[in-house]
C-alpha cells in the first residue's frame, strides 16, 4: 500500500455527476427565483443554464473515456464551444438560401446541419497526430453537444415570447423537454461521424470514403426522421383514422378537430418513431464503439486530405 503525498488532492472519480448536480441545483434556483421575484434580468441565466446544462455534463462524461493523451479539457471544451458556434451560424446561412417550404425540408435540414457540424470538425481536429475512432466520437459529440446547446438556447428565448405576453413557463417546459432528448440528438450523430471520419483517417491526414459518405447520409437521414417526426405521425393518423368529414376541411384547408382516439395514436405514433430513431442510433454508436477495440488500422481508399501538425 502506498501512502497520499501530503499537499495532494485525490481527483474525483466521475467529475461529470458533480458537474450535473451543481449545474441542476443553480438552474432550479435560478427557475425559482425568477418566478418569485419576476426579474427579467434572470431570463439570460435561465437560458444558458437550461440549455447548457445537459451538453456540458455528456461532454465531461465523454471525456473519461478518452484513447489517447491528446484529449485535453481545453481541445474537447473549445472544440464543445467553437464548433456548436461554427455549426449554427454556418447552418443558418445555408438554410436561408438553400432550403425553401417543400416536403423535402427536414432532409435538406438534416444534410446541411450534418455536413457543417462534420466541416467543424474536421477543422478544429486538423492538428492532431493520433485519431483513434473512439476519440474522434467524443470530440464528435463535443460539436453535436455545442449545436444543441446554442440550438436550445435560441428555441429557449423564442419560446419567451407568446401572444399572450412573456412566458417564463414556455421557457421552462422548453428547456426540460429539449434537455432529456439532447442526448439522442446533434451529440449522437456527430458522435458516429466523427468516430467513422477518424476510422478511415491517419496521422497527419484524414481521409474521405464510401464508407464517411454512407455514415454522413445516414446520420442526415436519421436526422431529418427526428425532426419530421410530428408530420409523419399526423399523416400516419390520418390515412389510418380519418374521416371523409376532415379530408374535406384539409382540402379547404383547414385543421379538423382530432378525436380522442385520434390524439392518442399521434401519440403513440410520435413518441414512438423518436424512440425508433434513437435506438438505432444507439446501436449503431455502441456497434462503432466496440469494433474500435477490435479491428487494427487498415488505410482504405480515399481521398486523402493532409493536416501538418500544429507548430
Amino acid at each position: 500500500m502506498t501512502t497520499p503525498t501530503l499537499g495532494t488532492r485525490a481527483r474525483p472519480r466521475h467529475p461529470w455527476r458533480r458537474v450535473f448536480s451543481t449545474g441542476l441545483v443553480l438552474w432550479v434556483l435560478t427557475v425559482v427565483i425568477t418566478f418569485w421575484t419576476g426579474n427579467p434580468n434572470l431570463i439570460p441565466t435561465l437560458v444558458l443554464l437550461g440549455s447548457f446544462l445537459v451538453p456540458v455534463t455528456f461532454v465531461v462524461w465523454a471525456f473519461e473515456r478518452s484513447d489517447t493523451g491528446e484529449l485535453t479539457p481545453t481541445l474537447v471544451f473549445s472544440t464543445f464551444l467553437t464548433g456548436g458556434v461554427l455549426g449554427v451560424l454556418a447552418a443558418s446561412v445555408l438554410e436561408s438560401y438553400l432550403l425553401h417550404p417543400s416536403p423535402w425540408l427536414f432532409v435538406g435540414v438534416g444534410l446541411i446541419e450534418e455536413a457543417v457540424k462534420l466541416a467543424a470538425l474536421a477543422f478544429l481536429t486538423r492538428h492532431l497526430a493520433d485519431k483513434s475512432v473512439r476519440d474522434g466520437m467524443i470530440l464528435g459529440a463535443a460539436v453535436g453537444f455545442g449545436f444543441a446547446a446554442f440550438e436550445s438556447a435560441g428555441y429557449a428565448f423564442t419560446a419567451l415570447f407568446t401572444e399572450h405576453g412573456l412566458s417564463l413557463m414556455q421557457v421552462v417546459q422548453t428547456e426540460l423537454l429539449r434537455s432529456l432528448l439532447s442526448p439522442l440528438g446533434h451529440g449522437l450523430w456527430t458522435a458516429i461521424l466523427g468516430g467513422v471520419l477518424f476510422r478511415a483517417s491517419g496521422r497527419h491526414h484524414f481521409t474521405l470514403t464510401y464508407r464517411l459518405l454512407l455514415a454522413y447520409l445516414g446520420v442526415s437521414l436519421l436526422h431529418a426522421l427526428w425532426d419530421s417526426m410530428h408530420s409523419i405521425a399526423v399523416l400516419v393518423t390520418l390515412l389510418l383514422t380519418g374521416t371523409p368529414a376532415q379530408f374535406r376541411l384539409l382540402e379547404l384547408g383547414w385543421m379538423p378537430r382530432p378525436t380522442a382516439e385520434q390524439a392518442d395514436l399521434f401519440t403513440i405514433l410520435s413518441w414512438g418513431g423518436l424512440a425508433v430513431v434513437s435506438v438505432v442510433g444507439l446501436l449503431w454508436l455502441l456497434g462503432l464503439w466496440r469494433s474500435a477495440s477490435r479491428r487494427p488500422y487498415v488505410p482504405p481508399p480515399g481521398w486523402r486530405i493532409s493536416t501538418p501538425p500544429a507548430r
